[in-house]
């Protein structure tokens, strides 16, 4: 009997395409699908290159165009967001909606069981668990999916430990991706430059000061969104010590800066909470957590809920530069993903 139908995100890259040769070699039916996000040549490229890759393996191609949702679901709130004086992080956004909801949706519509994409992550009794490639792993970035799709996903890369793994399959089953470099920059925005992008879609350079706590003025800026928390480079200001962004004020128009002492805090309080467990079994775990991609998990003393059930966490030791708008990802001691939370302050 033949195994499950399975829609697997091709992107054109390296990862998914081996991860789609590892699924047919399992025996599924494979199904290839490309989101068409932006109207570009990148986007093109991508959509050829994955369409040969499909080609070599035999196997159905699709596209699904959800530009205008990306516009207004991903595009739109990243500029909202500088315009609130936050740091988004747009690839967890794209993953909660996109990959893991437009494109279920859509791949339910094909008759799939499975939907599969090149991410490296694990999922183990419907746990999301973090790569064995440590450096690779992208458990973070998936922090804010519905824990309802995880029993329907699949990571064929789930037991390889680096990329260099990944490349050389795709060398073996004669791919023409095996070079082709990882895109580490923000889809929508060219060559990584956000201001740029910003400036080019309506966000004003609006004149203002940077200062201290205390309110005295020690220089001029020329827009918030140029600014991000812990900065130190660009502040162009003269002082005693050096100086970090502790804050931007969006009210006022000020940039308030202050020590690297300054910067360093033991609690947050976090929206948008998303639960990839059971909430009781969460509330009753260890708790260990992310505030950023790369950072290091750090121990949680207490976790509890707010009456807006927004949950306000203390760490068990000083974090430097905890920054609204980015994502604190919740981990117990078996590196599960257990969900995560939007920084607000």
């Amino acid at each position: 009997m033949k195994k499950e139908i399975v829609v697997i995100g091709m992107s054109g890259g390296v990862d998914s395409s081996v991860a789609a040769c590892l699924l047919k070699e399992e025996g599924y039916q494979v199904i290839g699908a490309t989101m068409k996000l932006l109207e570009d040549e990148k986007t093109k490229e991508a959509i050829e290159d994955a369409k040969k890759i499909c080609t070599i393996l035999n196997i159905p191609h699709y596209i699904f165009d959800l530009t205008k949702e990306f516009k207004t679901i991903i595009i739109e709130d990243f500029i909202g967001s500088y315009k609130e004086g936050t740091t988004p992080n747009p690839c967890i956004v794209c993953n909660k909606h996109f990959k893991f909801g437009l494109f279920y949706k859509k791949a339910q519509e094909l008759g799939a069981t499975y939907i599969a994409t090149g991410h490296y992550a694990k999922v183990k009794n419907n746990r999301l668990i973090m790569s064995d490639a440590k450096e690779k792993d992208q458990s973070y970035f998936l922090c804010q999916i519905d824990k309802e799709v995880l029993p329907n996903v699949l990571f064929p890369l789930n037991n390889f430990h680096s990329k260099d793994e990944i490349r050389a399959l795709a060398k073996k089953y004669n791919l023409p991706v095996s070079e082709k470099k990882d895109s580490q920059e923000i889809c929508f925005i060219p060559n990584d430059d956000y201001k740029s992008f910003l400036e080019k879609n309506n966000i004003k350079n609006k004149p203002g000061n940077i200062i201290l706590k205390n309110g005295t003025i020690l220089g001029k800026h020329n827009g918030l969104y140029k600014y991000t928390i812990g900065q130190r480079k660009g502040l162009n200001i003269a002082y005693k010590e050096p100086l970090y962004v502790l804050e931007l004020d969006t009210e006022n128009n000020n940039v308030i800066v202050g020590t690297n002492k300054e910067l360093l805090k033991r609690e947050l309080i976090a929206t948008d909470i998303n639960y990839l467990i059971d909430k009781d079994e969460f509330f009753k775990t260890k708790l260990y957590a992310k505030i950023r991609s790369r950072g290091s998990l750090e121990e949680i003393e207490k976790c509890q809920l707010d009456k807006k059930k927004n949950l306000i966490i203390t760490f068990v030791k000083d974090l430097r530069a905890i920054t609204p708008g980015q994502y604190i990802v919740f981990y117990n001691d078996k590196n599960e993903c257990l969900g995560s939370g939007c920084i607000k302050k």
